[in-house]
């Protein structure tokens, strides 16, 4: 792929290495991020080059990615006087990797429009480990040309890049994900707990039950810390109640019941009280075992 302009806003633990996946490949990146020093550190690393603002950081891009906290960051360096599409030139195409709501991707999709710029949500699904390794799951909304022009530039950082409909599409497929996760952690809590309180070998256990139709990733990945309870890693509990809030206002307004979804944000917001915002979503056991 030729090599392009781009930009990205937002070097947390999932942006930092997306946009370092993006020089490795070549691509002529500019950096931004709220924290002067995490982009300082950013360009000491892989090279490119820094911005000031969001603007700044676009102002020369082809593609600008942003990964950034919650709807009101997406509105604040997408919009904002010294935003992304202040700058933004028409043609060009601005990608939205953060967890949002689907109505703030309708909404930065109008706007961008507005001034000729194409606009796809694309949240991610994999982690930091996913970013890292550059295999991150990519959930696309939006126009299908613009999703032709930058799924390879995606392609950096993701293994599988997925065009799911129109605007919001990305937003609502990575709902889905979320609400799927919510009850198998659960699940896997409770299964746990039952098979160490009855006496079993719970690693005999989990790598036995882990061939048939209680396999998941959630299983593979976190049953056996889950059983040492190991949870200073990964997906934050408070990241986690963001996304679930999310998904919990968006079936509000479509009519849909999420019971045991809203059942499960309760028990994250209990993980909360203990001080347990930063431990990763795996600790819902820790409510089982008092």
């Amino acid at each position: 792929m030729d090599a392009k302009r781009t930009a990205f806003i937002g070097l947390g633990v999932m942006g930092f290495p997306m946009a370092g996946h993006l020089a490795r490949a070549g691509h002529r990146v500019t950096v931004y991020n709220r924290t002067g020093a995490k982009a300082e550190s950013w360009t000491v690393k892989h090279g490119g080059q820094s911005a000031p603002t969001p603007a700044l950081a676009a102002r020369d891009a082809e593609l600008v990615m942003l990964m950034v906290g919650n709807d009101d960051d997406v509105r604040a360096v997408a919009l904002g006087p010294d935003g992304a599409l202040a700058a933004m030139r028409p043609g060009t195409i601005l990608v939205d990797h953060t967890t949002a709501s689907a109505t703030v991707a309708r909404e930065i999709y109008g706007a961008a429009k507005a001034r000729g710029v194409a606009f796809l949500d694309a949240p991610v699904s994999g982690g930091q480990a996913g970013a890292e390794n550059g295999k991150l799951t990519i959930m696309v909304g939006g126009d299908a040309e613009a999703f032709a022009r930058a799924e390879g530039v995606m392609a950096c950082y993701g293994r599988a890049v997925t065009l799911m409909g129109g605007p919001g599409s990305g937003q609502l497929t990575k709902m889905v994900n979320q609400i799927c996760i919510a009850g198998l952690v659960q699940g896997l809590s409770e299964g746990i707990n039952f098979g160490m309180r009855a006496g079993l070998e719970i690693e005999q256990v989990l790598d036995v039950i882990g061939k048939g139709a209680a396999q998941s990733w959630q299983m593979d990945n976190r049953g056996k810390t889950m059983a040492a309870d190991k949870f200073d890693f990964g997906f934050a509990v408070d990241w986690m109640r963001k996304d679930l809030a999310i998904c919990l206002d968006e079936a509000r307004g479509n009519g849909t019941a999420l019971p045991v979804t809203a059942v499960v944000d309760q028990f994250y917001a209990r993980i909360q009280a203990r001080g347990g915002g930063r431990w990763d979503t795996s600790s819902l056991i820790r409510l089982l075992r008092g």
